[in-house]
């Protein structure tokens, strides 16, 4: 599936067998999750994809082939994860400091690199997850952004006892299982009225679910999927001193102005740029351990337009994958 140009549906296409370059591997896609960033490439909220592009990035492949200085073990049949991270440059101080989601030259799946809406896909390996053999692929797809964000997010948010969910997707259902796991106490809050999401969230575990607003008592630390700006003050009145608010998704709506008084007393915003593959490595080891479940809508590949118009909508509570 094609996008042309911005705001426009996608297209089918018979294009040439995708050409491994150096230090790539050639990948069956078994399935491919449809992420609210994809939405944000077509919708043309993010402002420089290569076009035209196949889209999608959390990519379950089986290796099919290889370029030339592929290093590793990683072998034909094996099955691999591919993320939105895909490739930098190894050689800048992020590259080389542990930061390397904040490399400038940094590449991305399915925006400046063709990706898995598609039957095969070119991907470097060193951003080539192994993912165990056994998972549903539709089922795993998920964690390659979704999840993977989420943990990152999660993470950043440092060791909350009560934590505020804003937006309870995709990310933000995986997220809750982990935290948890971790003996947190998770409050999920959605638009008033989603009682789908929020039905979702006391499924796998929260503490509380409800509105925006309704928290039952103030968090230690809140994350914001929902591309939201007016969020931000919201989590901000809901943190205690000392919290912390943290922006996950790539794309945001402006954030309004906010009185000083909300941000005082040692609370603090962050953002969330991408993954690393220590958060790769990670969080695909603990997601089995937990066991992490991901709510998932199926689509054929060729219903990518369906699945966007119903991830756009609200009409997918959980995750929406395309399958091959």
């Amino acid at each position: 599936m094609v996008l042309d140009a911005p705001g426009s549906p996608l297209r089918a296409a018979e294009l040439p067998d995708p050409v491994p370059g150096r230090g790539d591997l050639l990948l069956a896609v078994r399935a491919c999750g449809v992420c609210r960033t994809d939405l944000h490439v077509v919708d043309g909220e993010l402002t420089r994809p290569k076009l035209p592009l196949v889209p999608g990035h959390q990519i379950v492949g089986e290796v099919v082939g290889a370029g030339t200085d592929v290093a590793g073990s990683v072998g034909p049949g094996e099955r691999v994860g591919v993320p939105w991270l895909g490739w930098t440059c190894g050689r800048c101080r992020f590259c080389t400091s542990g930061a390397e989601n904040l490399c400038d030259e940094a590449r991305f799946t399915g925006y400046d690199r063709d990706g898995g809406f598609a039957e095969l896909v070119a991907a470097d390996a060193r951003f080539c997850f192994p993912l165990p053999g056994d998972a549903p692929a539709e089922e795993t797809a998920p964690l390659l952004c979704a999840g993977l964000i989420g943990y990152r997010a999660l993470r950043l948010a440092g060791d909350p006892e009560m934590l505020g969910l804003y937006g309870f997707g995709a990310a933000a259902h995986i997220v809750c299982q982990v935290a948890v796991h971790q003996g947190r106490r998770v409050v999920a809050l959605t638009r008033p009225g989603d009682d789908a999401a929020q039905a979702l969230a006391r499924g796998v575990g929260a503490f509380h679910a409800g509105a925006v607003g309704e928290e039952p008592e103030p968090l230690d630390a809140a994350i914001v999927f929902a591309p939201a700006g007016e969020l931000v003050p919201a989590a901000l009145r809901a943190v205690r001193k000392g919290g912390v608010v943290v922006c996950a998704g790539i794309h945001m709506s402006d954030i309004p102005s906010f009185p000083y008084e909300l941000l005082w007393g040692e609370r603090s915003v962050r953002s969330v740029a991408n993954l690393t593959r220590r958060d790769g490595l990670e969080f695909l080891a603990l997601a089995p351990r937990i066991p992490v479940r991901t709510t998932v809508t199926t689509f054929a590949l060729a219903e990518a337009n369906e699945a966007l118009d119903r991830l756009r909508s609200g009409r997918i509570v959980g995750a929406a994958v395309l399958v091959t």
